[in-house]
Parts: structure tokens; C-alpha cells; sequence
């Protein structure tokens, strides 16, 4: 999810905004590449970048205005983007899904090459990728930025179970309305949501939705006939404390149910039956039976990722934590939700890192050492009901890094209108055109405000 927008709270400040949203400045040191190598290419651009999603037309935008745009290419294959942080909202009846997508086209920055093909190998000792069209494209620079891969297949039962109703996922365009539909048709039992034992992009929606449901049944007077179940494979609500326990609270005052280290493992949708297995006791399994019940696929590294040379030793992209260079390449790069970073994967983390690699970029190709350092800021919009939020801004250290000078971890209705419509607008005029690097000017602005 994506940093807040100032404007919200902080109108008169707004016409400061856009002299202020400016590609970072550079800096200096010394470093040494390899670019020198490649394969026989049919195709050659300075900067290749691999993915269009967040990451990846975020990067496209800012490499154009440093490179030109005759020189960096995308490789994506999906005819449309979406911006995905909103379907929380959309499986909740409170956003229609047409709101969250738009051509593929109209998010590459003119003039950049879009190739519209999957990347099936990386070989980064020749400085060439090759796509499932069979074509070779070398580069000098390469920007990974191919996101997380949903693995439903990996929950017995799953995805054909989606075929049955009483069944969602706000994870993928495909399910995000059946998750709305569930919400509609529920009568009374159990409403069960949840969390794999796996990393995941968005670590927060999978509860944000429950919250959203509690809210439904309540205004549409089912709640006494709803039990609603949080079934998660982690062994904490949150993991910053004090959002955890702005969370634990409102758990409390709602009545819900949190069952710790319970992965889900079976769906036997033609039965609404959910198998869970004990992470801490492992074979030991429950069945639950729903009225409704809301997947979090696990998910995990691109399949083309996981056994090239660029990949760690869990699939991912290997990355300094700090610069986001990679470890063996100095001339690829990885930004997003396919990256080794130990931050929580969302499209605020998306948002600070891009300004971080502009700024990395622009010294490696000066040959000179990378010196601005991530901090690993990422956000959370915790949506906890139809018109509040909790905005969990946190770091590395997973300690607060809020923007704003008040208690963030109180439900605000401002903190809602931000996530429901300053932010898209914000990430499709902003974001994507590689003039938002995080919150850092808002924090500069509300600075000079109080002084």
C-alpha cells in the first residue's frame, strides 16, 4: 500500500507539492561492472526492465528521463495493469473492480519500447534474457521488478474450488468479486479468513478484509449469526507493536476470533470444509466447515527467478538491502515484491525504493559508488471498516516511521478518504510517471509547517 497523500490533511500545502515531486539528487564513489559481455541479441537497449507492474513502469519512467526513451525497453506480458492496493475495497463492495485497472499501454512511459512477451531466462554473465517468444534481448543495465507469483495450486483443492460459491481471494482480478458475492449471500456461520505460511505481498489485507466483513454484518444485520474466524500461519497479528496492539484492541471490542500458527492446506469447497494444519504440531489437522471463506494464496519468487543466477537461496532476487544493486551483478538491479528485502512487500515499499534505485542507477552508470540507503520504509493502510484506517508506517527495524504529527495507530476517517482515493490517484498520476519516491517531501513539509 502507498504513503498518504498530503493534500487530505494539509490542503494549503498542496501547490508546494509539484515543485517539490523532483527526481532525486546524485552522489558519488567509485564501482567497476562487467557490462562489457553480451549474447548474440536480436534487440539491445542501455536499461532492460523486466516486469510492468509497480515496479517495473515506475523504473521505465525515471530510466527514460536518464537514459532517453529509445534506450530502455519493458518487458511485460499482461494486456492490463491494476492497481491492486484498491481491491481490498473491491471485495468488500466498496470500490467496483473496473476502478482498478487500465491498458497496459497507457502505463509505459511514450516512447519506451514495450515488449509484450514473458521472460522464461535470465543470463546475466552474457547480459542477455530470453522470452517465451524465443527472442534474445541483451542490455546494460537490468532492472528486475517482476513482482510475487500467486500459488494456489499449492491448497488441495484449489483454484477449481473458486468455481463454488461462499468462496473469495482479493489477490487476483479473477476471485475479488466472488469475495464480495460471498459477503452478499452469507447467512449464518462461520466467515473464515486466511494467512499462508508463505511471504505475501500486502501482509495486512488478509485481516483488512475480515474487519470490512465484521463491518457488513453488523449494517446489514447478520453479525449475531456470524462467527468470524482469522486463521493465520504467523504467531502475531501484526509485527510492529504498536499497530499490534491498536489491533488487538479492536479484535476485543468486535469479538472475532485469531487462531495462531494455522496454515490452510484443503478446500473442499464442495462441502464448505477448510483443512488447517498446526504449524507447531505439524500433521496435527482441523477441518472448519463456512458459510464463507477468504484465501490468501501463498505465494512465492517468479518461477524464472527461482533458479537463476540472480536468485538467492529461496528464489528471490539477491539484493543489497540498502543500495538494492545486486549482490553479484553491479549492473542489475531488483526493486518490489521479488526482491530478498526484509520489508513487508507493498506499494508504499515500491514507492521509497524507486527514488533510492533512480538514485543508485544514476552514480553506477557515473561509475561511481551508490551512496542514499533504503531504510527499508514500506505502509500499510489498515483498513479497519468501511470509513476508518489505521496507517501502519514502519522501517526495517519494524519500528513506526509515521509521516504525519499525530497517533497513527488510531482508526481515522482521513486516513480512510486516503486510501480510498488519494492514493490511487496518487500512483496512477504520480507514481507510475516516476515523480513519487515516498513521504519523505510530506515529511520535510509538515516540518517546516510546525516550525
Amino acid at each position: 500500500m502507498m504513503s498518504p497523500l498530503a493534500t487530505v490533511v494539509c490542503g494549503a500545502r498542496a501547490r508546494l507539492f509539484a515543485g517539490l515531486l523532483r527526481p532525486g539528487a546524485q552522489h558519488a564513489g567509485a564501482l567497476q561492472l562487467h557490462t562489457g559481455a553480451s549474447c548474440a541479441a536480436k534487440s539491445h537497449y542501455e536499461v532492460l526492465v523486466l516486469g510492468g507492474g509497480s515496479g517495473g513502469a515506475t523504473m521505465a519512467a525515471r530510466m527514460k528521463r536518464k537514459v532517453g526513451a529509445e534506450n530502455v525497453a519493458i518487458v511485460e506480458p499482461s494486456e492490463r495493469h491494476f492497481y491492486q492496493p484498491i481491491w481490498t475495497l473491491v471485495g468488500a463492495g466498496a470500490k467496483q473492480l473496473s476502478s482498478s485497472g487500465r491498458p497496459t499501454a497507457s502505463v509505459i512511459p511514450s516512447g519506451v519500447e514495450w515488449i509484450k512477451a514473458r521472460v522464461v531466462e535470465l543470463d546475466p554473465d552474457k547480459n542477455c534474457v530470453r522470452t517465451d517468444s524465443g527472442k534474445q534481448i541483451s542490455y546494460k543495465y537490468l532492472i528486475l521488478a517482476l513482482g510475487i507469483q500467486l500459488d494456489y495450486e499449492k491448497i488441495k483443492g484449489l483454484p477449481e474450488g473458486f468455481a463454488y460459491p461462499k468462496i473469495g481471494s482479493n489477490y487476483s482480478e479473477k476471485t475479488v468479486e466472488k469475495t464480495w458475492k460471498a459477503l452478499q449471500d452469507f447467512r449464518e456461520g462461520n466467515a473464515i479468513f486466511t494467512f499462508p505460511n508463505t511471504p505475501v505481498k500486502c501482509a495486512g489485507a488478509p485481516q483488512k478484509i475480515m474487519y470490512l466483513a465484521e463491518a457488513y454484518f453488523r449494517k446489514t444485520g447478520k453479525r449475531s449469526k456470524a462467527n468470524i474466524i482469522f486463521n493465520t500461519s504467523l504467531g502475531a497479528i501484526f509485527g510492529v507493536k504498536k499497530y499490534a496492539d491498536a489491533l488487538q484492541e479492536i479484535i476485543r471490542e468486535r469479538n472475532l476470533t485469531v487462531n495462531y500458527r494455522q496454515n490452510l492446506i484443503e478446500v473442499r469447497a464442495d462441502r464448505q470444509e477448510a483443512v488447517f494444519e498446526n504449524l507447531d504440531k505439524p500433521g496435527e489437522t482441523q477441518v472448519f466447515s463456512y458459510e464463507m471463506l477468504h484465501v490468501t494464496p501463498p505465494m512465492s519468487s517468479p518461477d524464472v527467478l527461482k533458479t537463476s543466477p540472480v536468485a538467492d537461496a529461496a528464489g528471490w532476487v539477491d539484493v543489497d538491502k540498502e543500495t538494492l544493486q545486486h549482490k553479484k551483478y553491479p549492473n542489475v538491479f531488483g526493486i518490489g515484491d521479488c526482491t530478498n528485502l526484509p520489508t513487508s512487500k507493498t506499494a508504499a515499499a515500491v514507492a521509497a525504493q524507486s527514488g533510492i534505485l533512480d538514485r543508485t542507477i544514476s552514480l553506477i552508470m557515473k561509475n561511481q559508488t551508490p551512496v542514499k540507503k533504503y531504510d527499508g520504509y514500506t505502509s500499510c493502510p489498515l483498513v479497519t471498516g468501511y470509513n476508518r484506517v489505521i496507517l501502519a508506517e514502519f522501517d526495517y527495524r519494524a519500528e513506526p516511521k509515521e509521516t504525519f504529527p499525530f497517533d497513527q495507530s488510531k482508526e481515522r476517517l482521513t486516513m480512510y478518504l486516503m486510501k480510498a482515493d488519494m492514493m490511487p490517484f496518487l500512483y496512477w498520476n504520480l507514481m507510475l510517471r516516476g515523480y513519487w519516491g515516498g513521504p519523505a517531501v510530506l515529511r520535510k513539509l509538515f516540518h517546516l509547517g510546525m516550525s
